[in-house]
């Protein structure tokens, strides 16, 4: 039973695409909101996020979206799932915009890709990393149930992160350099991907997360 999930809108990016592929994969109820009552009576929050951090980190404290996501994550120990930039504005700190520092939920950092970027053999890649790319599993975890090892997912980012607690490391994927596609600690689930574009396997880790009960394994 999902129950209330709430999607966390701090006013950027179209957060209606991932309301409704949780509607899809058969959630009870989803509402998009940074209304505090409602996120804080919710069974499960999903933090998205796209967009340019700086602008993004201010929103989130000006709505005070930090505060109830620390509340989800501690107090209320409901299952969480971050999403792209929502996964980078929980590191500590992201060089995007000249230095940005983030939630410090996840100690690490956000890097820029580099530019020029480039694969093993040379070959010149484009940034940002946006189309398909493989996940590796890194360990095992509820949500990668029925999602085989090396299974492609959706990706759009210019930066990407890395976490300083290495054993958080849930999916990596390769891209001029070995980035964290997925981290996992306690009731958090946090991905670099797009779930909700990534077909038939975004579905499925989106069904994972509404029958998950936040525990790591």
């Amino acid at each position: 039973m999902s129950g209330l999930v709430a999607v966390i809108d701090y006013g950027m990016g179209n957060l209606h695409s991932a309301a409704s592929a949780l509607e899809h994969v058969g959630a009870e109820q989803v509402v998009v909101t940074h209304d505090a009552k409602l996120i804080r009576e919710a069974d499960r929050v999903v933090f998205p996020g796209v967009g340019a951090i700086r602008d993004c980190m201010g929103e989130i404290r000006r709505l005070q979206c930090d505060e109830l996501l620390a509340h989800a994550l501690t107090e209320r120990h409901v299952p969480v799932l971050a999403i792209c930039v929502g996964l980078q504005a929980m590191m500590s700190r992201s060089e995007e915009n000249g230095g940005v520092e983030c939630l410090d939920m996840i100690p690490g950092e956000v890097r820029y890709f580099g530019d020029p970027l480039t694969d093993g053999s040379g070959e010149r890649l484009k940034v940002p990393h946006m189309g398909w790319n493989e996940v590796r599993q890194c360990r095992g975890h509820p949500l990668w149930a029925g999602i085989a090892d090396m299974t492609r997912f959706y990706f759009v980012h210019s930066y990407y992160v890395q976490a300083a607690d290495r054993s958080l490391l849930a999916g990596s994927v390769e891209y001029g350099v070995s980035a964290d596609a997925a981290l996992a600690r306690d009731n958090l689930f946090a991905v670099q991907f797009h779930p909700e574009k990534s077909a038939d396997a975004g579905l499925q880790l989106l069904r994972n997360f509404l029958e998950w009960d936040g525990a790591c394994q």
